[in-house]
C-alpha cells in the first residue's frame, strides 16, 4: 500500500467537480502514485474508474488519431459519471485539443484526472489555455512531513514541531539532516544510504535527459554545465548575461535553459520584494532547487551538514523548500538594497533571515527593513537552535517554518 501524499488529500474536494484535474511536477516525484491513490479511493466509493498510461504506444497512437478513440479503448457507461485517469498526457501530439474536446462534449459522463511530467510540455503543447476547464496541482518531491511518513514515523509527522519533547526533537533533527543532504525523491528516500547516490545520478542523467531531449535542446553538455553552476550558487543572484559569457552561449540560449529548468520543476528563480525601486536594487532573481538531493548531486557533495563548506546555502535552500508547503513560488521573494542590506525570504506577512549560527542574529542589521515594512513579522531561522529568541525576535528551527 502506497503512503498517502499530501497533494492527494488536498485535491479531494475537486474529485467530483466538472473541471479537469492536472497534476504536474518533475519526473519520479510520484505523480502516477497520486493518480492511483485517487483512483483507489474513488473505486472504494463505488465509482467507475479507468486508467490510461500514455507511455503505451498503442494507446498513444489511437488517441493521437482522434480523442474519440477513448471510447474504443474503454467501455464508458453513459448512464453515470466515469473517472478517466490519463498518465503522462504530454506525450500526446496535441493534449490541449484532446482535453478540450472531451471536456466540452462529454463532461457530463467523463471526469478527467491527468498527469504531466512538467509544466514545460503542458505550456508548449496546450495551445488552448483550457481556461475555466482545469485545476492544476503541483506535485513536488516529498515534503519533510511526507519524508517522515516514508520513514515509518507517522506519529512524528503529525506532531506540532513547536511542542515536541527533547527526545522527539533529537529524532526530527536526525531525519532533517538526512532530508537536507539526500532530498525527497521517493525512491531515494526509501533506499539504503549506499543506493541513494546512484538513484539521484539516475534521475539526473536519465530522467532529466528526457526533459532536455523533449525540449529540443541539443547541447545537453552545456545544459548540465549550467545545472552545476546554478547548484553551486544556490541562494545567490542569477545574472543571465554573466552565465552566457561563462559558458560562451547567447543570453537567449541561457534564458531558454533557465525556462526549461524551471518548467521541469528542478529549480526556481525567486524575485525581489520592493516598494522603492531606486533603493531596493536588483531585478535579478535568486536561484533555489526544489530538491536538495538533486542539488547536492550537481555539486558532488553528499557529506553531512556539519562538515560542509556550503552549510549556509544548503540551509537557505531548505527554508525555501519549507516555504513551498505554504506558498506558491511567485509568492516567495527576497529583499535587498543597493548597500547590501538583505532579508533572505519575504512570504505573506513573514520575513525570514537564515543563519547557520543562531548566535549571530542582530536586530540592528535589519533596522531599515523593519522601519519600512512594519507589517512584516521578522523571524530568524536556523538548525538545531539553542534559544527561541534573539533581540526579542523569534528564532525557529528550519523544520518549523
Amino acid at each position: 500500500m502506497s503512503i498517502l501524499r499530501e497533494i492527494t488529500v488536498k485535491s479531494e474536494k475537486y474529485w467530483k467537480t466538472d473541471e479537469i484535474l492536472v497534476f504536474i511536477g518533475p519526473r519520479q516525484a510520484g505523480k502516477t502514485t497520486v493518480l492511483k491513490q485517487i483512483k483507489n479511493d474513488l473505486e472504494k466509493q463505488g465509482e467507475t474508474c479507468f486508467f490510461l498510461d500514455l507511455e503505451d504506444p498503442e494507446y498513444l497512437g489511437l488517441l493521437n488519431q482522434s480523442p474519440k478513440n477513448l471510447f474504443k479503448i474503454f467501455s464508458i457507461n453513459s448512464a453515470r459519471k466515469n473517472f478517466v485517469f490519463v498518465d503522462e498526457v504530454q506525450y500526446l501530439n496535441n493534449p490541449s485539443n484532446f482535453l478540450k474536446y472531451l471536456f466540452d462534449e462529454h463532461k457530463e459522463k467523463l471526469k478527467l484526472i491527468i498527469s504531466g511530467s512538467s509544466a514545460f510540455y503542458l505550456d508548449r503543447k496546450f495551445k488552448d489555455s483550457l481556461a475555466g476547464r482545469k485545476k492544476i496541482f503541483n506535485v513536488y518531491t516529498l515534503s519533510f512531513r511526507e519524508f517522515l511518513k516514508f520513514k515509518k514515523e507517522d506519529d512524528l509527522a503529525k506532531k506540532d514541531f513547536g511542542k515536541i519533547s527533547l527526545e522527539e526533537k533529537s529524532k526530527v533533527s536526525l531525519y532533517y539532516h538526512e532530508f537536507m543532504v539526500f532530498g525527497g525523491y521517493p525512491r531515494a528516500t526509501l533506499a539504503s544510504l549506499e543506493d541513494k547516490k546512484d538513484i539521484l545520478k539516475e534521475i539526473a542523467y536519465s530522467y532529466i535527459k528526457k526533459d532536455i531531449y523533449e525540449a529540443n535542446i541539443r547541447q545537453d553538455e552545456m545544459f548540465y554545465k549550467l545545472f552545476k553552476i546554478l547548484a553551486d550558487q544556490a541562494g545567490n543572484l542569477v545574472n543571465a548575461s554573466e552565465l552566457a559569457n561563462t559558458l560562451n552561449l547567447s543570453k537567449t540560449a541561457i534564458d531558454n535553459y533557465l525556462y526549461v529548468m524551471q518548467k521541469s520543476f528542478h529549480l526556481a528563480l525567486i524575485r525581489p520584494f520592493f516598494q522603492n525601486i531606486r533603493k531596493e536594487i536588483t531585478r535579478m532573481p535568486k536561484v533555489y532547487f526544489y530538491d536538495s538531493g538533486l542539488r547536492n548531486f550537481f555539486v558532488n557533495d553528499f557529506s553531512q551538514f556539519e562538515t560542509r563548506n556550503d552549510k549556509g546555502q544548503l540551509l537557505e535552500n531548505a527554508v525555501f523548500r519549507q516555504l513551498l508547503e505554504k506558498y506558491d513560488t511567485d509568492e516567495i521573494k527576497f529583499w535587498r538594497t543597493i548597500d547590501q542590506k538583505e532579508i533572505d525570504f519575504i512570504a505573506g506577512d513573514s520575513a525570514l533571515e537564515v543563519k547557520t549560527d543562531s548566535g549571530k542574529f542582530r536586530e540592528k542589521k535589519y533596522k531599515l527593513f523593519l522601519e519600512n515594512y512594519p507589517d512584516k513579522k521578522l523571524s530568524f531561522v536556523s538548525l538545531d537552535i539553542e534559544a527561541n529568541s534573539a533581540d526579542s525576535y523569534p528564532v525557529i528551527d528550519v523544520w518549523g517554518v
